[in-house]
Order: C-alpha cells, then structure tokens, then sequence
C-alpha cells in the first residue's frame, strides 16, 4: 500500500478513535522492510531540502525516513488506539553504532513500544531499527503526541523559557511551501504540515514545519556550520521539539558545539544536544 492510501485510511479510521482511552493497548506487530539498496534519487532530495552534502556518509536521520512508511501502516491500522490524522512528532532520541553509507543494505524495522499520559493529551513511543548482515547498527525511538481534553502528566513539563540562549550561528528563512517539499522526499504529508486550511483543522493557526526537518536541518549545520554537513560526525542526537514553527518564517540556528536550539519570533522551537565520535 502507498503513503497516500496509508493517509487515506487515516483519515477513515481516525474519526472513530478516542484517543488514549480507558484500557487502550498497542499492537505487538513489528512491520520489516527487507534489506535492500537505498534508492540514489529520493536521498539526493532528501539531503538537498535539509542541507545535507549529496555525497559521503548516510545522514543520521535518514533511516528514520526509511522506517516511516512502516509506521504509517502501523499507526493507521484499526487496532492502533490513536488517529493518525493530527500526530504531533514531541521528541526524537538516534544512536548510531557506525557510519552508514548509502550503498548500506539496511532492514528496517517499526513497532510501538508504549502509551504514556501527556499534558495535553496521549503520547505514543514509537521505535525504529536499522541492521546490517544481522547487526543492530542504528536505533530512533520517538514521541507522537495525539491531542485530546482531559490529558495528565506524569511529572510537570519545563517551562519553555527554561533553556538557556546559546550562540547565534545561522538564520533560515522557511518558505511557506517547506512543508510540502518535504513531505514529497519524506512521504510524511501530515495535513498540519501542508495548508494554512488543513492545519486550522488540527487547532494550528498555521501550517507548520516537520520536526524531523528541523532536527536534521540543524545537524546538518552543525557538520560544520557551512550547510555541507559531515553526518558521519555525529553518533547520536537528542531533540524535543518544543513550540511549532509556523510556515513562512524566519529561525536562528544556535548552538555550543554539542547542545542547539532552534528559536525565532521570541520562542525556542527545538532544542537538543549531539554526541560525537572521538
């Protein structure tokens, strides 16, 4: 099945789903996708839109793109608890045990891993893994936020200014289409992510950026501040995404060397750190 007969199942299913209901449990499915070769066309679009250099290393973030028609299927089965229309990706957490090469015969595996009470309403952990010739060589686990009235936290939130102002080193200015440009390369074509209309749907004002552009923009930044990028660098990353981007706009990318932040219009977007090999 296609991304958009995945969205248009979605966009079924979803209506008759109460979110984090009394008793709601997950599928125990672990949807695979063989080992195979990387198709050479959608990762040179992938890196261009997020600033990536064409040649060289896997970036960090790319099999997270890979896994995604895997949890599409999963999370727009009938016995997945939360509608799929309206997910908000949270938080994102990648460990690499290796530089990946495009010409890497990678399988990919999906499965959701736990429903946690939220603040403002039901939040999925969703889990992605890479091997190669058997071996566990790349792992994202992430945060999927499905709003709905009466959410609880487990402990409270941090307050968005709690973060501290790092360095300025970039500033991008996100053209109002960003999204859609990326859900063509990404397959994620998220209705918050493509229309002013669409999005107002959802309770956005605005259309808003993928978060997993924004995570992988700003790795690819921080290979070496020029936009060319040096994925190989970098073994893992943590993000929380913590306030939307509204599309257009204009952001600054800051950072120390290891944590970054991605801010604009008075507001901190994104923050996360990064480790690094050596």
């Amino acid at each position: 099945m296609g991304l958009s007969l995945y969205l248009v199942r979605g966009a079924v299913t979803s209506p008759f789903k109460r979110a984090g209901g009394p008793g709601a449990t997950l599928p125990a499915t672990r949807e695979v996708l063989p080992a195979g070769r990387i198709a050479p066309g959608p990762l040179a679009a992938y890196s261009r839109i997020c600033g990536f250099a064409e040649s060289g290393p896997l970036p960090l973030t790319y099999p997270h793109v890979l896994g995604f028609p895997l949890a599409m299927r999963l999370m727009t089965g009938r016995d997945f608890p939360l509608p799929v229309l309206g997910l908000v990706h949270t938080w994102i957490e990648i460990t690499g045990s290796r530089v990946l090469q495009p010409t890497d015969a990678l399988d990919v595996t999906v499965y959701a891993a736990g429903l946690t009470p939220h603040r403002r309403g039901t939040e999925v952990t969703m889990v992605t893994e890479a091997r190669l010739a058997g071996e566990l060589v790349w792992e994202s686990r992430s945060g999927y936020l499905s709003r709905h009235a009466g959410g609880t936290a487990a402990a409270p939130a941090a307050p968005p200014g709690a973060s501290p102002e790092l360095p300025a080193v970039a500033e991008w200015r996100l053209p109002a289409d960003l999204g859609r440009r990326y859900g063509a390369v990404s397959g994620d074509r998220n209705p918050i992510h493509l229309h002013p209309a669409t999005a107002r749907l959802f309770g956005f004002p605005r259309h808003i950026a993928h978060g997993m552009w924004t995570v992988a923009r700003c790795l690819a930044e921080s290979g070496g501040g020029t936009g060319a990028g040096e994925p190989g660098r970098v073994r893992s990353v943590r993000a929380d995404f913590r306030a939307p981007v509204p599309l257009p706009s204009t952001v600054t990318y800051a950072t120390d060397g290891t944590a970054f932040q991605m801010r604009g219009g008075g507001r901190v977007h994104l923050t996360g750190s990064v480790v690094r090999d050596g």
